[in-house]
């Protein structure tokens, strides 16, 4: 899989990228991230890459120039499955989307700014973390990136931790627990040593139901 992140800040993003699982997927080649300078695809002095709304409105937009050179030069490479725009107005992101788009070949995420993009850009996707407003979208970029690399095959040693991860079946994860079973007397279930693999998924499918039910009950309503 390839991701191509164009930003405005490549340095806000950079370090995340060179670390941790998402430097490991790179160096397996199992995906790759490239970050572009929206600034580099501008054509004026002082390298401007938003201006004044029309219509008289508050803020500035991203221009549409900058953004067309940079997203036509990496399509006259290779075809795109998504064009991504890092949005608060977006469809929310979650596990399920994760999913598919790490399916994907090659995508573009393009980070927002300012008060957004001039709208004659052609975006497949505008995708929101949170109901909430960021600075910019590159830590949006970077938290899409991660959720859809970490679950490539491959990527993670264990497979089988990242499909029980929160979220895969719509529920949240189980309690985990590890070493020492008795800590200053408080104690691991005892079923979870019990070695009785089948009334364990058991016990492991109670809690998520439990936990899904008292901290985000809009789970079960989907």
């Amino acid at each position: 899989m390839r991701i191509d992140i164009i930003t405005v800040l490549p340095e806000m993003i950079e370090g995340f990228f060179n670390c941790s699982i998402m430097k490991r997927a790179q160096d397996k080649g199992l995906a790759e991230i490239h970050i572009h300078n929206l600034r580099d695809y501008t054509e004026d002095k002082y390298r401007r890459v938003d201006d004044y709304p029309f219509g008289g409105f508050a803020g500035m937009v991203m221009k549409i120039e900058p953004i067309e050179r940079c997203i036509n030069a990496l399509k006259a490479e290779r075809d795109y499955d998504e064009v991504i725009f890092t949005t608060p107005d977006g469809e929310q992101f979650n596990q399920p989307m994760a999913n598919s788009l790490s399916l994907a070949q090659n995508l573009i995420i393009l980070c927002g700014h300012f008060k957004g993009i001039d709208y004659r850009i052609l975006i497949t996707k505008e995708i929101s973390i949170g109901d909430y407003v960021l600075t910019g979208g590159e830590l949006a970029a970077a938290v899409m990136a991660d959720a859809i690399v970490r679950i490539i095959p491959g990527v993670i040693s264990d497979e089988q931790s990242a499909l029980s991860d929160s979220f895969q079946d719509n529920l949240l994860a189980a309690p985990v627990y590890t070493r020492p079973a008795d800590y200053k007397g408080w104690k691991v279930p005892d079923i979870l040593l019990s070695g009785h693999e089948a009334k364990i998924k058991e016990w492991e499918l109670q809690q998520s139901l439990e936990r899904t039910k008292k901290l985000r009950p809009d789970l079960l309503e989907d």
